[in-house]
């Protein structure tokens, strides 16, 4: 199925690794010019020289979104080489830290990583889709804004806001062009998602080897219809369908790709 996707430039934040590597090879894959971002050099280059490798076109961008400045610097760097089409605002971060351990500074600096940031690429760079008529945002989202748990509150929440923030600027850009969604993953198997349960594993009775932990690990942690973790290429994939003209009349939503991990029909 061609996404018709050549010709358009999609800046990827947080794309030197995990979801955000796979979702920029992905979309350079189906011929967008990506826009590989984060904060070190090595890896971001390593990111675009694999693109590269592939036949894709990507550029690197290094800059912190936590900044003003910084993001100021990113978006300018960004649409160096022409507009940016499509922003995919992925970069974040969290701490496994409990109600207890949170404290108020770590709840701001979360908010400011995980939304802030992406609003401030939203007012740099959606202006001059508007202008043109075309263009897409797409939220990286997940299912603990919806069904949030007891530790890591303050990432929780900031899921919640991204979601929510997605909707407000759809609404506000009906009639122009330009669209914004959310893809919300489930349990997605990354690095440090295979680190973090190997390290767990053999404490919680799951096993000592991989084969062993890993459908413990499912079950204790995940339970879904899937039985498994996703994969990096099935949030790619969703998202390049909302950056298609397939999508053009997908506005404000959010689609969960995390097994049926998430119970409600809402």
């Amino acid at each position: 199925m061609d996404l018709n996707l050549s010709g358009k430039r999609a800046l990827v934040t947080g794309s030197s690794a995990g979801l955000g590597e796979a979702t920029a090879r992905f979309l350079a894959a189906e011929g967008a010019a990506v826009v590989i971002h984060g904060r070190d050099r090595g890896r971001v280059e390593s990111v675009v020289e694999a693109v590269r490798a592939a036949g894709g076109d990507a550029t690197a961008v290094l800059g912190d979104l936590s900044t003003d400045d910084g993001a100021a610097e990113v978006a300018r760097a960004a649409t160096a080489d022409g507009p940016v089409d499509v922003l995919v605002n992925n970069a974040g971060f969290y701490r496994h830290l409990s109600w207890t351990d949170a404290s108020p500074q770590e709840w701001a600096d979360t908010y400011n990583v995980n939304v802030v940031s992406g609003v401030r690429m939203i007012q740099h760079l959606v202006p001059a889709m508007r202008e043109r008529g075309w263009g897409r945002v797409i939220t990286i989202g997940g299912g603990l804004a919806l069904q949030p748990m007891s530790t890591h509150p303050q990432y929780n929440a900031t899921l919640a806001a991204r979601h929510n923030l997605a909707v407000s600027l759809a609404r506000d850009l009906a009639g122009s062009g330009v669209t914004s969604n959310v893809v919300s993953p489930g349990a997605i198997l990354v690095d440090a998602t295979q680190e973090l349960v190997t390290g767990i594993g053999p404490a919680r009775g799951w096993g000592s080897t991989w084969e062993e932990i890993l459908p413990n690990a499912v079950e204790a942690l995940i339970p879904n219809d899937r039985g498994r973790f996703g994969k990096p290429d099935e949030i790619a994939a969703a998202v390049a369908y909302l950056c298609s003209d397939l999508a053009e009349y997908v506005s404000g939503a959010t689609i969960r790709v995390d097994g049926g991990l998430i119970k409600g029909a809402f």
